[in-house]
């Protein structure tokens, strides 16, 4: 065999040896890769936007602020299924006599609820079924001095808009305190006393909050 024929030879063997050493490399390189924990299926490249505010939470109001601009209340909006009480202020005058005080209140928390709630509190996911333009006045001569005569009667209310102001009102210096509040309308329709229970609270949709009628002035 002639010199140059054998150096051909020795060439392809060569290279098939290194084609060889290569092919042999690739499952020792894709161990290393996966003993660096470099896995496709693991490892999250997108988290989603961060979350806004936690539903229902909202950030702990100003006390001292909110003593200064008047009296402070609370007012109870849907959130989720449930009602929540949320913190206002309310301008009364000093030295208002308590039945007129009670009217005050009472109109002033009414106007509360039927606000569109702020940008913090839609966001944290509450709203209102109260709609503006309701007015509140107070006893006529045979009433219990602590009724509160709405100028829609309390039965066109949707049973939302009535809980929140049924759970507003009877926990406030509107009524007497203790959990109930007395309703009635511009008509001579018979009043009814309304109580705030913890199903009306967890469960506002889901009937009208119940009531009994009111028989003695």
């Amino acid at each position: 065999m002639s010199s140059e024929r054998r150096q051909r030879r020795r060439a392809v063997r060569a290279r098939a040896g290194l084609n060889v050493r290569g092919l042999l490399a690739l499952p020792l390189l894709g161990l290393l890769v996966a003993g660096c924990g470099i896995r496709s299926t693991e490892v999250p490249t997108d988290f989603g936007p961060a979350p806004s505010r936690v539903r229902c939470s909202l950030s702990e109001p100003d006390t001292a602020t909110q003593a200064t601009r008047g009296l402070a209340v609370q007012v109870f909006l849907l959130c989720g299924s449930s009602l929540v009480a949320v913190d206002r202020s309310l301008r009364v005058p000093d030295g208002t006599a308590d039945s007129a005080r009670r009217v005050l209140v009472a109109q002033g928390l009414l106007d509360q609820l039927a606000k569109t709630p702020s940008a913090a509190e839609r966001e944290a996911g509450y709203q209102t079924y109260v709609r503006g333009g309701m007015t509140v006045s107070g006893p006529r001569a045979k009433d219990p001095e602590d009724t509160l005569r709405l100028s829609t009667p309390p039965a066109e209310l949707s049973a939302y808009a009535l809980a929140q102001v049924v759970c507003t009102f009877s926990d406030s210096a509107a009524a007497e305190g203790d959990g109930s509040v007395i309703l009635g309308g511009p008509t001579t329709a018979p009043l009814r006393r309304y109580d705030c229970t913890d199903e009306v609270r967890s469960q506002p949709g889901s009937r009208q909050p119940a009531s009994s009628e009111v028989t003695g002035g």
